[in-house]
């Protein structure tokens, strides 16, 4: 596909102006890029995973929450909207999103990741996986939740703890 390129971001959350280009740029330290990550949860509170294409080349077939890496030039509420659609083909509008936290990691490459949260009942027969870059889907509690993460059978990225799900109950 066409290269993809990122914003380069300070210590701070501010953009450098300077763009790096996904998986061919070295960052170096001091540098950021923007990850967005969606947790959509139903009104049982259950969280919304998606199963990684056998595809992909890092970590495939492991349980993930949807997101990636903010574009040049879109907010994060912009890069998570286009990811759910991309991903899930589910549309919302920026008045459903809330936003829940952001985690800084330092270690090179470093990022910025904001977490969103989305409140919908969706019938997993209505979710279609656009890009081929997932397989399956599933409603689970934040036991199943954290037990898959424990069974390795998670992605290892995912930042989404106990806590974290406390804190998602207490916006909705």
């Amino acid at each position: 596909g066409m290269a993809e390129f990122w914003d380069i971001y300070d210590q701070n959350k501010c953009k450098t102006g300077k763009l790096a280009q996904r998986d061919v740029y070295q960052f170096k330290r001091g540098e950021y890029h923007l990850v967005v990550v969606a947790v959509i949860m139903n009104s049982k509170n259950e969280i919304l995973v998606t199963k990684r294409a056998k595809t992909k080349k890092k970590e495939p077939l492991k349980w993930e929450l949807t997101g990636g890496g903010a574009k040049a030039g879109e907010t994060s509420l912009q890069a998570i909207l286009r990811e759910i659609k991309e991903e899930i083909g589910l549309t919302f509008v920026p008045d459903e999103a809330i936003f829940l936290k952001e985690i800084r990691k330092d270690e090179v490459p470093a990022n910025f990741k904001d977490i969103w949260l989305f409140k919908k009942d969706i019938k997993i027969e209505e979710i279609e996986f656009a890009d081929g870059e997932v397989e399956d889907v599933k409603w689970v509690s934040i036991e199943q939740f954290l037990q898959i993460k424990e069974d390795n059978k998670m992605i290892s990225t995912v930042d989404f703890k106990r806590g974290d799900y406390d804190l998602a109950l207490s916006k909705m």
